[in-house]
């Protein structure tokens, strides 16, 4: 079944609708929606290595724009949608420790969320709620967001057909791992805001 849909993934690649969908993927996974955008993004950058940092950047703004609605969530919605989205993602009962984080360390907080497994869309929905100054939010945002995809389109144009290569030999074991590195941001979350 994973091979499957990876399969369709890497279709949308030779669609005209496969950017669209990764930019609205990225958006909705940085508000509310719990797929990361990475899966797409390799695999359009794969089926299409010269178009690799067309994506990443397509990636990176619909991601920073997510970022952007999730702050409004947050700010002007926190009762009625975003107690939900932190429910969801079991993190209510640290929502004053994400407070401190944001206290304490302000854009850095959101720059470690938006490059690595951490759930970045908590950050984005808390940012707003704490009203951090948004102009720092958006540059923390895009800087860490950027980063993180434009590391994988320039692995995948150096390497593209070994990378392909070894996604289609090893794509169970590579599967088992991305979903362990989400778990593993969860769990680190949790951990870190104990």
């Amino acid at each position: 079944m994973l091979k499957r849909t990876y399969e369709w993934v890497l279709s949308w690649a030779h669609t005209p609708y496969g950017a669209p969908v990764l930019f609205l993927l990225a958006f909705a996974e940085s508000s509310f929606f719990p797929i990361p955008p990475d899966v797409l993004l390799i695999a359009l950058a794969l089926s299409i290595p010269s178009r690799a940092f067309y994506f990443a950047l397509l990636c990176s703004v619909g991601s920073v724009l997510g970022g952007a609605f999730g702050y409004a969530i947050g700010l002007y919605l926190m009762e009625f949608i975003g107690n939900s989205i932190i429910d969801f993602y079991g993190l209510s009962d640290k929502y004053e420790y994400i407070q401190a984080l944001y206290r304490n360390y302000d854009a850095w907080a959101v720059a470690i969320a938006g490059f690595t497994p951490i759930p970045y869309k908590v950050f984005t929905i808390t940012a707003g709620a704490f009203k951090i100054n948004f102009w720092v939010f958006l540059g923390a945002s895009f800087a860490s967001r950027a980063l993180r995809f434009f590391i994988v389109a320039y692995l995948i144009y150096k390497y593209g057909k070994p990378i392909k290569g070894f996604i289609d030999k090893y794509f169970n074991l590579l599967s088992i791992l991305f979903v362990i590195g989400i778990i593993g941001g969860f769990i680190l979350l949790k951990y870190i805001i104990h």
